[in-house]
């Protein structure tokens, strides 16, 4: 092996800096703001099961053709582990219970304000996984915001924990695993191959429970259904998230996270004009106060690792000790064209 090419995989690739990422996370929420009217429109005729499982199964076609299309190579040994939770909380976690939360008749706008913890519980989940280090001032904007989501759904008449809710809270620790697992995963590769590899290992089971949900549920393929399901398939169970999880490594779990903070004012706006749920000046309010602590988090300090445990460095000398160096220098020469 020549000592140049030994170079090239050894040294690890400096992290971009933080703002490359927040313009990438900022367009991952917007796609994901549409998510639950998008299911709320599905309902209108399809089975909650159904949309669930069935828009990873619809998304796995797409990666399919994606990862043909590069030649892709599948993800290392060392890498599974992560895939693993990507699966359990993108794939099967947070669509399925959220959607079940929706069917047991929590709306699109209480779900919205709920969701909206979810940025605190990934910068939980950052600090504990991916050995990020929020300064307090961070973690004082943090809480706040997850204070005015939390008080608005509690002055919305969400005081009472229903089935609906423990639903969402189950869903959202599945997606906060899901999405701190996959932004670790794309400092190794790009984030699109992430979540296109993620939807193929779980195809053996998202693919024949669809078909058997197909013929066992009778859907009715409305329109407002069609549309809505064609929306979270191709959008929110994959293309939302190539953006998305690019973000999160750039700009840091932590600190991209907290954009996501904007996603209920902007589901709640959707639900306004999509699903004619009201819209009214407590909305209004608790919209400004979000932004404004968006706002604050993107001013503190987060300190994040050198590099990841699963990185590059690692990635290359295991595959140059295996006799596999071209093998490496080629993946990672596509991972970052």
């Amino acid at each position: 092996m020549r000592a140049q090419d030994s170079a090239i995989v050894s040294t690890p690739i400096a992290a971009p800096a933080s703002r490359s990422g927040l313009p990438l996370a900022a367009l991952g929420v917007l796609t994901y703001s549409f998510t639950l009217p998008g299911t709320v429109f599905a309902l209108d005729g399809l089975d909650p099961y159904l949309i669930g499982v069935g828009r990873s199964a619809a998304a796995a076609v797409l990666a399919a053709v994606a990862l043909l299309s590069v030649r892709a190579r599948p993800p290392h040994r060392g890498q599974w582990a992560g895939f693993a939770v990507v699966v359990a909380g993108v794939v099967f976690g947070f669509p399925v219970l959220s959607t079940l939360a929706l069917d047991h008749g929590a709306s699109s706008a209480h779900s919205a304000v709920v969701v909206g913890l979810l940025p605190a519980v990934t910068a939980v989940f950052g600090v504990l996984r991916a050995g990020e280090r929020p300064s307090r001032a961070f973690w004082l904007a943090s809480a706040a915001g997850a204070a005015c989501v939390t008080g608005f759904a509690l002055i919305r008449g969400a005081g009472r924990v229903t089935a609906a809710d423990l639903l969402l809270f189950a869903a959202l620790l599945a997606a906060a695993a899901g999405y701190t697992e996959g932004a670790r995963l794309t400092r190794g590769m790009p984030g699109w191959r992430v979540i296109s590899w993620a939807t193929i290992l779980a195809a053996p089971i998202t693919v024949p429970v669809t078909g058997w949900l197909l013929a066992t549920t009778h859907p009715a393929w409305t329109g407002r259904a069609a549309l809505g399901f064609g929306y979270v398939a191709a959008f929110s169970a994959y293309l939302g998230f190539f953006a998305w999880y690019e973000g999160l490594a750039r700009a840091g779990i932590a600190r991209a996270s907290q954009v996501q903070l904007t996603q209920p004012v902007l589901t709640l706006l959707w639900s306004g004009l999509l699903l004619a749920e009201p819209v009214d000046a407590t909305t209004a309010l608790a919209a400004v106060a979000v932004l404004v602590c968006v706002a604050l988090t993107q001013r503190t300090r987060v300190r994040r690792p050198l590099r990841d445990v699963t990185d590059s460095r690692t990635m290359g000398e295991k595959a140059s000790q295996r006799g596999d160096f071209r093998g490496a220098l080629h993946d990672r020469q596509a991972d970052h064209s």
